[in-house]
């Protein structure tokens, strides 16, 4: 099979590629003077089976994912890998006359079958026109976390939503795990504590399925501190890091943000290239 990475994810591309014996698929990124894009893949992919790998973070990004799929129309099989989903938190209509963008994105994307890492909402990968699958990280964090050497480490969501991802990064590990609640003392005054477990003393990872502008991280970040966390982490499967967030979060007081490379960040500290190589190697 041939591993083509697009433009926001030529690093696990070439990891994925790596971890299936091969090498990846050299491909030019540029653009013309009027700002379009332009991409050529070097190879032939006729009547080959492929693999793209590109994350969508920005409209240029998903373009390109458009471009490659195009490119490989001669592929006697095409497998999309999206790691990092640009639109999917738009999953709802909120007021008539609003798109539901996540849809429109998935309906855009034409293969034989498509791979997303951690999607925000499952909802979405039915309205791909293809099989769709989810892969989940959580495990590779988990493993990750452990390797750390934390005290008393203690996982938490959150919130309760997030509970679920904190469980299965938990799972065969022994860390407990919990989430945060909300509670609202008077009209302006709110308290973010955990739900069962004490934290005193004790290294806390924070754990999300992504961590955008950061500002509510920030705030958990020093509540926990507040309430005597020996150190406070944060790990997450897509750092999207958007605007000051890296500043906010260790103004806050964060030790370390630990994120995977679905989006290609310095942050990015672990790689879901093995969790890509598995599917497509079942196939």
């Amino acid at each position: 099979m041939k591993i083509i990475g697009g433009p926001a994810s030529q690093l696990l591309a070439s990891r994925t590629a790596r971890a299936l014996g091969t090498k990846p698929v050299l491909c030019e990124f540029n653009r013309f003077p009027d700002g379009e894009l332009y991409l050529r893949i070097t190879e032939e992919t006729e009547n080959e089976r492929v693999a793209l790998i590109q994350s969508t973070p920005t409209d240029s990004d998903f373009v390109s994912l458009l471009q490659l799929i195009d490119a490989c129309e001669g592929a006697r099989e095409l497998n999309v890998v999206i790691p990092y989903m640009g639109y999917a938190r738009q999953d709802k209509k909120f007021k008539p006359g609003e798109p539901i963008s996540a849809h429109a994105v998935a309906r855009c994307i034409r293969a034989d079958r498509v791979f997303t890492i951690n999607i925000h909402e499952k909802s979405v990968l039915k309205h791909f026109p293809c099989p769709a699958e989810n892969l989940d990280a959580a495990k590779l964090v988990g493993e990750y976390i452990a390797g750390l050497g934390l005290k008393d480490p203690l996982l938490i969501a959150p919130d309760s939503g997030a509970e679920g991802l904190v469980k299965n990064v938990s799972s065969g590990l022994g860390f407990e795990y919990d989430h945060l609640e909300k509670t609202r003392l008077s009209g302006d005054t709110v308290v973010i504590k955990t739900k069962n477990l004490d934290v005193t003393g004790r290294h806390v990872v924070l754990v999300d399925d992504m961590i955008a502008t950061g500002g509510t991280m920030a705030e958990s970040i020093r509540m926990l501190r507040d309430q005597g966390a020996a150190r406070v982490y944060i790990a997450c499967v897509h750092p999207v890091l958007a605007r000051n967030a890296v500043l906010r979060l260790f103004n806050a007081g964060v030790k370390d943000i630990i994120g995977t490379d679905t989006l290609e960040r310095a942050e990015s500290q672990l790689s879901v290239a093995p969790l890509i190589a598995d599917a497509l190697k079942g196939l």
